[in-house]
């Protein structure tokens, strides 16, 4: 007879949350933030029980969704998870602008196709799901567009209060899209270092979770299924790089740690890619902190860029997503949003891909790469195009 535990339960795998600057343990079942310790305040990481002997038949039949990997992810009781379907995007390869990619395979992860339009929406089932979980009511957060607009969809799917802190300088259209969803938005003069600031203001007085990048664990569970998917996908062989636009981080560090869990599982080898993450000139601090030499990254704000979810002047996670760059033999680059403009029209007008910004700065940081011999011959790589272009139309000028 099945137990109403096994009938409900999702199998998560899930222990206990660690800080991984100072290692203090936390208490999964309890509502977290970043590390107590004052010296610390860390992101912290989900740690799992991955010793168990599992094998990869076990994903056979499973939704084509990022849920298929729910034995990884936080949630404990499956009647908490909120999904519209997010996860298992497509890799596609580059066909038509092959004078740029001679001996290498090049492909996108094209992320478009979630829920919203963005890869955000994996975040945002994963914290909105273990929130569920835990009993949040209202959950607030600082966004440059796509998370807000995930934030409201996916709180709404929850029965949940969503208030979102967006620049006044967003397209409008994410902004119709928190309404439409019935979230209560907030626009601010700034840009989203001023958003989160008075977001958690505004929380601690009125008792709001907040889901800010890597200010809570959960976001970044959703997001490490996109390293999950690639591994799944390549038939369990890595790239030798992945391309990613770096504005939180929160993906790059999510897929350097879905790459770790693989490993511990014994589904792949040690085999890691080179990571390479893309900023806009405009918020070049990742950059800069790299090619410095340093472990934490300077505010960096130039202003407006049409790539809206590459401004971040600071990210919260900046030591961790140095450290990913470093211990993958990486490296970081900056693309203007020029560049981003006509890569955006290239590739439309030879792929018949409307990609984000965000996605065609990538496309540009690949043939920088390639010139520069960085990219070795017969090497395969991924970019991950996080987003539809079609949401930032207001953005490019046609």
């Amino acid at each position: 007879m099945i137990s109403d535990i096994e009938v409900v339960g999702t199998g998560s795998l899930l222990t206990h949350l660690q800080c991984p600057e100072c290692g203090t343990i936390h208490n999964a079942a309890a509502i977290n933030t970043v590390c107590v310790n004052d010296s610390c305040r860390s992101s912290l990481l989900a740690v799992y029980n991955l010793s168990g002997g599992l094998k990869k038949s076990m994903l056979q039949g499973k939704p084509a969704s990022m849920w298929r990997y729910k034995k990884f992810l936080p949630v404990i009781n499956e009647k908490n998870i909120v999904t519209l379907g997010e996860g298992f995007t497509p890799i596609i390869p580059v066909e038509n602008l092959k004078q740029f990619i001679s001996d290498n395979e090049v492909f996108w992860k094209d992320e478009a196709g979630n829920p919203t339009g963005s890869f955000k929406a994996r975040g945002i089932s994963a914290a909105v799901s273990k929130a569920k979980e835990l009993g949040v009511q209202a959950i607030a957060t600082p966004t440059a567009g796509n998370a807000g607009g995930a934030l409201a969809a996916y709180a709404a799917r929850a029965g949940m209060q969503a208030i979102v802190y967006m620049p006044k300088q967003t397209p409008k259209v994410f902004k119709d899209e928190c309404r439409l969803y019935g979230a209560q938005l907030v626009e601010i003069d700034g840009n989203i270092s001023d958003c989160g600031k008075l977001v958690n203001e505004h929380a601690l007085i009125n008792n709001w979770f907040q889901v800010s990048t890597l200010k809570e664990p959960y976001r970044l569970e959703g997001k490490k299924t996109m390293g999950y998917e690639i591994a799944e996908q390549s038939n369990w062989t890595l790239p030798d790089v992945i391309i990613y636009p770096t504005g939180g981080g929160t993906g790059l560090i999510g897929m350097w740690k879905a790459f770790d869990e693989l490993q511990q599982l014994g589904w792949i080898g040690s085999k890691r890619p080179r990571m390479v993450a893309v900023q806009s000139e405009s918020c070049n601090g990742i950059v800069n902190a790299f090619n410095g030499g340093h472990a934490v990254s300077e505010f960096a704000d130039g202003g407006f860029t049409i790539a809206n979810g590459l401004r971040v002047p600071k990210p919260y996670a900046d030591r961790l997503i140095l450290k990913v760059l470093r211990d993958s033999n990486g490296t970081a680059l900056t693309i203007s949003d020029d560049e981003m403009s006509s890569a955006i029209k290239e590739i439309a007008r030879h792929e018949g891909m409307l990609i984000a910004p965000e996605g065609a700065a990538l496309w540009q940081a690949y043939k920088k790469l390639k010139a520069s011999k960085w990219i070795n011959p017969g090497e395969q790589v991924l970019m991950i195009n996080t987003g539809s272009g079609y949401k930032y139309l207001e953005n490019i000028e046609i």
